[in-house]
């Protein structure tokens, strides 16, 4: 599995923001994507996650309420819509396939997100 990540870029405070994550290959094995970001100087961070089947979402608490992750399966693309940006959402951004006990399968490279104040 192939993960495409891109949508990132510069924007101001309290903007929108759409990333896409495109898969491609065997996308008949993904059960589940992610998104993560990692600050500079800081550990990776769980954003927000969804079931491929039942489409459950999940989220880290720090974007509760401004992030929205969905997906469009005939397209095999999950989009993390980010509204309300905050200087401290700028990172660098991954999309990532089938999670495991203690790491994910597949991972997408990586999109930027700067968020200016």
């Amino acid at each position: 599995v192939q993960l495409q990540a891109c949508g990132g870029g510069l924007v101001q405070a309290g903007d929108s923001l759409r990333l896409s994550c495109a898969a491609s290959g065997r996308t008949v094995v993904v059960t589940a994507v992610g998104w993560f970001r990692q600050a500079p100087g800081k550990e990776r961070e769980f954003v927000a996650g969804i079931s491929w089947s039942g489409g459950s979402t999940y989220y880290g608490d720090s974007v509760k309420g401004r992030f929205t992750i969905s997906r469009n399966k005939p397209e095999n693309t999950v989009y993390l819509q980010m509204d309300s940006l905050k200087p401290e959402d700028t990172a660098v951004y991954y999309c990532a396939a089938n999670p495991r006990s203690t790491d994910w399968d597949y991972w997408g490279q990586e999109t930027l997100v700067t968020v200016s104040s």
